[in-house]
């Protein structure tokens, strides 16, 4: 009698454990996410952090293409890891270091486009957010991803753990975070690198820009040619050939003395090599007898050339000159 309930105990222990195994060799939820976080947030992070850094250095500079091209060897190498790794070596860095794979439900291994397809598919887990956490509550603890691609992820007991694997999980994290780094000092020092030179646009275009435009629009028939070709040496290419249209049309009338002297000025904006300024002028226009004192107000756009100097890109008259006091 007791060594036929030692055999039905027996027999139920085994039916159990024949039960119990298949949920036991499923890999649980808090593996899936360490591996996960070593294969795909540390390389994620580092492309975040350098698409970032990107938008602040300027477009098509050296530290741009550098990022460009750091991103797409990042990407690159999550995406060996990530499929065509497990197929060679039979594991990711992080299911490795973590002992779990990725197999079909009959326990077959999974080509190395049919690992894209279930990464590109985690696509629906992370839109819906609740696909992460569906294997905490799901029978065979799937995502939405493994689903609809007919996957599992199951524990490995390997003879051996893969080699150095610990070794080479680190020097993948540790250089995940060095390109962090060195994104958020690349980015810190192009946005300082910008202000700091806009605020030397600044300093330079208040004390240059008044004295640059009264000396365009100051000229004396004694010395127009040479009066002229100094305007001249202060615009740019594009303002140039408008300036020139201008003295023309004084040279073929009749040419008084025209001084302009700045009183008022404000730069409206800065950047490394153009800025605006809005400017208040007075002077004179004429010689005695008929000499009279007029005033002005003009927004003018000026550029850094190749030599570092300043010049008038563009010059707008908001208030046309008259004489003070009559607004004629």
């Amino acid at each position: 009698m007791t060594v036929v309930v030692e055999k039905t105990q027996a027999r139920a222990q085994t039916k159990a454990a024949v039960q119990e195994s298949p949920r036991d060799a499923l890999a649980p939820w808090r593996l899936r996410a360490g591996a996960f976080a070593v294969d795909v947030l540390a390389p994620v992070a580092a492309v975040t952090t350098l698409a970032l850094a990107s938008f602040t250095v300027p477009a098509r500079g050296v530290w741009w293409w550098i990022s460009i091209s750091v991103i797409g060897v990042v990407i690159l190498l999550t995406l060996v890891n990530r499929s065509l790794l497990p197929t060679i070596t039979g594991w990711s860095l992080g299911r490795g270091l973590l002992g779990i794979a990725v197999a079909r439900p009959d326990g077959a291994a999974i080509g190395p486009w049919g690992l894209l397809l279930r990464d590109l598919a985690h696509l629906l887990d992370t839109v819906s957010v609740v696909g992460w956490l569906w294997p905490l509550w799901d029978s065979r603890r799937r995502t939405f991803a493994d689903m609809l691609l007919r996957t599992e992820v199951r524990r490995v007991e390997a003879d051996e753990p893969p080699p150095n694997i610990r070794r080479w999980v680190a020097v993948a994290v540790l250089t995940a975070a060095t390109v962090c780094l060195a994104g958020a000092a690349v980015s810190y020092l192009a946005v300082y690198s910008r202000d700091r030179a806009s605020d030397q646009t600044r300093a330079q275009i208040q004390a240059q820009g008044p004295k640059i435009v009264a000396q365009m629009l100051t000229y004396d028939p004694k010395s127009l040619g040479d009066d002229f070709a100094r305007a001249r040496s202060l615009a740019t290419d594009k303002y140039r050939r408008q300036l020139v249209t201008q003295q023309d049309v004084v040279q073929k009338g009749n040419p008084v003395i025209n001084e302009y002297w700045p009183t008022d000025s404000s730069v409206q904006s800065a950047t490394p090599d153009r800025a605006t300024m809005l400017l208040f002028l007075q002077g004179r226009r004429g010689a005695a007898p008929n000499e009279r004192y007029i005033s002005a107000t003009v927004r003018v756009e000026f550029a850094k050339g190749g030599d570092d100097r300043w010049r008038v890109d563009d010059l707008a008259v908001l208030t046309k000159p008259k004489s003070p006091g009559n607004g004629k």
